[in-house]
Formats: structure tokens, sequence, C-alpha cells
């Protein structure tokens, strides 16, 4: 059997990751990275870009390169192989995660508590919750979970079934190291350039992907399918706009608008016909989340078991001389 695919490992970490989430532990394999990371950035960091590329090289590579190792040493025995593509994909995963946050700021603003909605919203996005009133909290949370369904969770299963336990690995640091010195600022946006661009491209299908599967489970299918091809080009991000757009039509809402990130104001287009979401819409949103989430892990399963029969069939053609 080719060692790269697994889609019994696939599944159990899907499964591990509704069960169990993502726990907030020091000891959390992303947690070890980005502390990793951090370390190496105190030692390369320079207003340039080529530190950047390297800082981008080391942390990403290496990550890649302990997954292929990984592999390797657990080829001969499949309960090892399932276990580690299993615990790979529960470590990257963070879908169940990401709904329990969608769900906790509905629980927040249906009780009118915005001290407790505003203290959470870092949780899901970046943006300065400090001035947002109940309308802006709604719309962020919606609008996270929509970016957050492709970044969480189907992002990490695309590579999953093109690359395995590598390709899982390889794309949480991508995306950790964005989250980290991707972002504008002064101080990163020469070091963060290569970190951000890394992760454009590594979103770039799974983008489109999650955008497909919002318009296959949402509620107002073609609704959904009309905004993401009118809408899902006009965001500032090559990726975002597209799993937006398409919450904005399942969801039948519009999304964008002025959003605040430490001090820095940024005029977003607007995407969808509807309203500006509403608190009574993130519940709604949480579960297209997790039907988006379902949707993919089903593609990737089936698409890595695919993938592992063709490679042993070309193994065994190879073994045999043909």
């Amino acid at each position: 059997m080719p060692i790269w695919y697994d889609p019994l490992g696939l599944a159990l970490g899907v499964a591990l990751d509704r069960l169990l989430a993502d726990p907030q532990s020091p000891a959390h394999p992303v947690a070890v990275f980005g502390r990793g990371a951090a370390r190496l950035e105190q030692v390369l960091y320079a207003d340039d870009r080529r530190r950047g590329v390297l800082h981008v090289a080391v942390c990403v590579g290496g990550t890649a390169t302990l997954g292929v190792l990984a592999v390797r040493a657990t080829s001969r025995s499949r309960v090892l192989r399932t276990t580690l593509t299993a615990l790979t994909t529960w470590a990257v995963l963070g879908g169940t995660t990401l709904a329990r946050e969608g769900a906790y700021m509905s629980d927040a603003l249906e009780r009118g508590d915005l001290e407790r909605a505003r203290a959470r919203l870092p949780h899901l996005c970046g943006r300065d919750p400090s001035g947002l009133e109940a309308p802006e909290l709604a719309r962020a949370t919606v609008e996270s979970l929509a970016e957050n369904t492709s970044d969480a969770v189907v992002a990490p299963l695309f590579w999953g079934a093109v690359a395995g336990v590598p390709g899982m690995l390889a794309y949480r640091a991508i995306n950790t190291l964005d989250a980290m010195v991707g972002h504008r600022s002064a101080r990163y946006e020469r070091f963060g350039w290569a970190a951000a661009r890394l992760d454009d491209v590594a979103n770039y299908v799974p983008a489109r992907l999650t955008g497909v599967l919002t318009v296959l489970t949402a509620p107002d299918p073609g609704a959904a399918r009309a905004m993401l091809r009118r809408d899902g080009h006009r965001h500032p991000s090559p990726n975002a706009g597209r799993c937006e757009a398409a919450f904005a039509g399942a969801l039948g809402v519009t999304l964008g608008g002025k959003n605040v990130y430490g001090g820095r104001v940024e005029e977003r287009p607007t995407m969808g016909d509807g309203p500006s979401p509403r608190v009574g819409d993130i519940p709604r949103a949480v579960r297209l989340t997790r039907a988006v989430s379902l949707a993919a892990a089903c593609v990737a399963g089936v698409a890595m078991a695919g993938m592992s029969s063709f490679a042993g069939a070309w193994i065994r053609r190879r073994l045999a001389g043909g």
C-alpha cells in the first residue's frame, strides 16, 4: 500500500476533532510550532523580504520534512500509519472549535452581553472589537466563520488528500505563519511578505472549493451560487471573498463594510443582496460551517481513497515489470 494516503486515518482524525475539538494546551503541536517559529523570528528578523523568505523556508520546510520522516518511520505498520494520520488530522483541524466559537458569540449577543462578546471576538478574527455594537459583532462573526471554514477545515483536508501527513503539516505551518507575521504592519510589511503570499497560494484552490461546497450545502443554493459568481472576486484577499460571498448568498445577508484593525481602517466591498447580519444569523452560519466541513471531509476521504488505489495499482505494475 502507498504510504502517503490513509483514508481511514483521515476519517478517524475528523472524528477526533468532532469529539475533542482543539484543546487549548501549550503542548498542542500548533502551539509548539508557534513558539519555535517565534524564536526563529528573533534570530532572523530584519526589515527585509529575503529574511522573511528564509524564515518561511526553514519553518515550513522543516515541518514538512518531519512529516515525511514520520510517514516513512510508520510505513511498515498499518496501525502506526493510521494512528499517525489520525493524530495529524486532529491536530491540524479546527472545525469543531470554530463552530463552538460561533455558538459562544451567538449566546453572548443573544443575552445582550456585549462585553463578553467583544472579549471573545479575537478568538475568531483580528479586528478591533472595542467599539463594535451587536450588529457589527454579528457581521464579524459570520465573516470569520465563512473565511475560517476554508482555513481551519477545507484547506487542511485538501492538502491531506493531495499529500497526506506532510501536506497537512506543511499547510498548518503556512497558515500559522501567516497569522503570526503575514498581517500588514510596520514590522511585518517586508519580513511577513513571504508568509502572506505563500498562504495565498496554499489557500487558492481550497477557498474556491469552499465556495463550491457552500453552494452545494446551502439552504438557498441558487443565491449562494449567484453571489459567489458575482461578488467572490471583490474582496481584497484573493481567497477570502470566495468564501464570504458564498456564505452571504447562502444566508441571504450582505457582508463587508468598514473594519478596524489596531487603528487601521479598511473599507471592504459589500457582498450579497440581503440585510446586514443579525444575531439570529449566527446560528445559521454555524450550521452552514458544519455542513461544509462534513462535505469537505467526505470529499477528502473519497479523494484520498482514490489516490491510494491509483498509487497502489501503479506500484504493483512497476513491481511486476509492466
